[in-house]
């Protein structure tokens, strides 16, 4: 299978960098393909521009968009890392969303009804928030964040979603609780490498 990492998060001492390193090491003793988009080590862009939409009328990208387009049509699965800040995507990835997730590559419309065009694609997300996971519940929190992220972005283009983690009151996490994560995520793609060795 071939992988996409896209992740977003500045501190290379952050829960999620841990999360990133842990997914890629799995991933490689799967023996497993690999490509890893680090936004803010790349500087992405994340300003929808006017330029940009205009070009994406005319079906046109810019050089940096294209470039991420290019891996998402190369991956096979797309797994997606930050970290939610103020109850959604830091700026870095929405932005990423808002230029790489266009009309015409993305999504498109025929005869006025929505079609996502990465159909056949697989994500999971890793999220991290600082609330605890009843908190959001609580509130209504965590099925606003289902609904903007889960359905209104990656469902809508057409992804399969195989799990979403979110990993809670990450801003004071224990050892115990970073352990339990780290083995999730190992776990959980040690499971996808032996269902995708029986396909």
């Amino acid at each position: 299978m071939k992988n996409l990492i896209v992740y977003a998060h500045p501190n290379s001492g952050s829960l999620n960098h841990f999360f990133k390193q842990t997914v890629l090491e799995s991933l490689q003793k799967s023996g497993e393909e690999i490509e890893v988009s680090d936004l803010n080590q790349i500087n992405f862009n994340p300003v929808l521009s006017l330029e940009d939409m205009n070009g994406q009328r005319m079906g046109k990208v810019a050089d940096d968009v294209k470039k991420e387009q290019d891996f998402i049509t190369w991956a096979d699965r797309i797994i997606f890392i930050y970290p939610i800040w103020w109850t959604g995507m830091p700026a870095i990835m929405k932005g990423y969303i808002d230029r790489v997730f266009s009309y015409g590559f993305a999504y498109r419309y025929d005869q006025g009804i929505q079609k996502g065009l990465l159909t056949g694609k697989k994500t999971i997300i890793i999220n991290s928030h600082g609330k605890s996971n009843a908190e959001y519940e609580a509130m209504g929190m965590d099925k606003a964040l289902a609904l903007t992220s889960d359905t209104g972005i990656f469902t809508y283009s057409g992804l399969e979603i195989q799990e979403h983690f979110y990993f809670d009151k990450a801003d004071r996490a224990s050892q115990e609780n970073v352990s339990d994560w780290e083995n999730q995520l190992k776990a959980s793609f040690d499971v996808r490498d032996k269902e995708s060795l029986l396909r």
